[in-house]
């Protein structure tokens, strides 16, 4: 750097005595001009993005905060895998069994007595309302041994009376099926 000022330095004169080609400052004053607007844009548009991103991200950890505290579905309710693996092993033995049951309860056909399916419908949305209701008190006392053996005990009875219905509704339809061989085979 020392070098150059001095070869400046010492040059001065024909530094100065020669001039810029015609249009320079014109050109020159373009070419600074454009620059500066694009430094405008870029320093105007970074901090509204990052302002942009902040809100962003608080109002997704707010959002996710609120979920979480007030709004998230069975915050207020335990199941029994939360008390211990062992009880997470009955719950999914339960809870398949009667995922099964549900099945085969659609298997049979309560289409021609939709008055059934409903009263069926508001038995088992009943049954599981009372579940919820000890779900809700299994939160508010996670060791009491007496509710956890009521939930186990509410999904035994759930499985028995779904487990009855399913063969009732199978032993009607067999018999509706038998009358209507009979009469087939009597014409």
């Amino acid at each position: 750097m020392k070098n150059i000022e001095e070869i400046i330095r010492n040059n001065r004169d024909f530094f100065d005595s020669a001039e810029p080609r015609a249009g320079h400052f014109e050109r020159f004053n373009r070419m600074l001009e454009t620059r500066l607007h694009r430094m405008e844009v870029n320093r105007s548009i970074v901090p509204y993005l990052l302002k942009a991103a902040v809100v962003t991200v608080l109002i997704t950890l707010s959002s996710l905060w609120v979920w979480e505290h007030f709004l998230r579905p069975g915050s207020s309710r335990m199941t029994l895998s939360d008390v211990s693996p062992q009880y997470r092993e009955v719950e999914n033995y339960y809870l398949h069994q009667v995922n099964l049951m549900e099945s085969d309860l659609k298997a049979v056909n309560l289409e021609d007595n939709p008055e059934q399916k409903e009263m069926l419908i508001k038995e088992l949305r009943s049954m599981d309302s009372v579940y919820v209701s000890l779900q809700k008190d299994l939160k508010a006392n996670p060791n009491d041994e007496r509710i956890i053996n009521a939930m186990i005990e509410h999904y035994q009875t759930k499985l028995e009376i779904m487990t009855y219905i399913v063969n009732q509704l199978k032993e009607l339809r067999d018999e509706s099926l038998n009358k209507e061989e009979d009469e087939t085979t009597n014409l």
